[in-house]
């Protein structure tokens, strides 16, 4: 199903923040893959119907519903991380909690929309759960996505390497600017017998999934002894991973889920504070920066979508709220 075929704008009444919440207006908010899956009925957290989707996104708080924490927000710039989704809207209602001022100075609304989804899972995924050491391999598919581009500057930040999967010729020839240590096009090439290869037969210790299916499959064949594996998106969510147990025990490998909503539930509102400093100051220097494709009213949904779903695109798609 085409996400965009189940979507229109409709005119709604002015929402009013209750106890512990405000209204921000709305600036932008991107079309993110967890977006899309949410609207196809393929995601982790489905609103109630009809509903409205966007998990991320950027405005300015103009109305609280009382509380301490909600007027210090009133009149400023906040990221908006809506965890049950709503952010496709001129105006949304949400717990206070939900919304972070701390972002740099210096940070555009268009990276500010953009601050957590990308940026803070490439971040915590690379540097909080799997730490690559410098030298050490890392294995990425979706490489040529806005994350997978944050994850091989991580890497000539930091020092590990990276092998980057993907899929068509152009999307290699655009990941190729980013000077990344190696490129595997599936398309020419086989993703296994590169990595053995690649690494001497080893294996890499680490890699990092959002496709799943028959590629992650071949994502987890490619582990050393005590490799690690992160999958952390379905875009194949119409196939299922073959994972043997005779492989899984051989070398003591492991592999986990990351979602990033179970990640942010478990830490504390400080930790939140200080991860978006980081991740902001990493936006502004450049180090995690969005690369946009291309910007949409809110009453083009349909064309933004249908923009979002094309294969092949370059960068991220932002839909840009005309509330006043």
């Amino acid at each position: 199903m085409k996400a965009a075929q189940v979507l229109e704008c409709r005119d709604l009444p002015l929402p009013e923040p209750g106890p512990g919440q405000v209204r921000v207006r709305m600036l932008y908010s991107p079309v993110n893959p967890s977006d899309l899956l949410t609207v196809r009925g393929n995601y982790g957290i489905l609103p109630k119907l009809p509903g409205t989707p966007g998990f991320e996104g950027c405005g300015i708080v103009e109305k609280s519903g009382g509380g301490f924490y909600g007027k210090i927000l009133l009149g400023r710039r906040v990221c908006v991380l809506n965890r049950v989704g709503g952010n496709w809207r001129d105006h949304v209602v949400l717990n206070a909690m939900e919304a972070f001022p701390f972002v740099p100075k210096g940070v555009p609304d268009e990276q500010m929309a953009c601050l957590f989804v990308n940026p803070a899972t490439a971040w915590i995924m690379t540097r909080e759960v799997l730490r690559p050491r410098a030298g050490e391999w890392l294995l990425q598919t979706a490489a040529g996505s806005a994350l997978g581009k944050m994850v091989i500057r991580l890497g000539k930040r930091f020092g590990f390497k990276t092998i980057n999967v993907v899929r068509r010729p152009d999307t290699a020839a655009e990941i190729a600017k980013y000077s990344p240590d190696v490129i595997i096009d599936t398309s020419k090439e086989d993703l296994e017998e590169r990595v053995e290869d690649i690494t001497g037969g080893k294996g890499v210790p680490f890699a990092i999934d959002a496709v799943g299916g028959e590629t992650g499959s071949k994502v987890f064949r490619c582990l050393g002894s005590r490799g690690r594996m992160l999958v952390y998106g379905a875009l194949a969510a119409d196939q299922s991973m073959q994972i043997t147990s005779r492989r899984l025990i051989l070398g003591s490998k492991t592999i986990e889920g990351f979602w990033l909503s179970d990640w942010v539930k478990s830490k504390s509102p400080l930790r939140m504070l200080r991860l978006l400093r980081k991740v902001g100051g990493l936006i502004k220097e450049g180090l995690l920066r969005t690369d946009v494709a291309a910007v949409y009213n809110l009453d083009q949904i349909k064309e933004a979508v249908q923009a979002a779903e094309t294969p092949g695109r370059q960068g991220k798609v932002l839909l840009k709220m005309d509330a006043t």
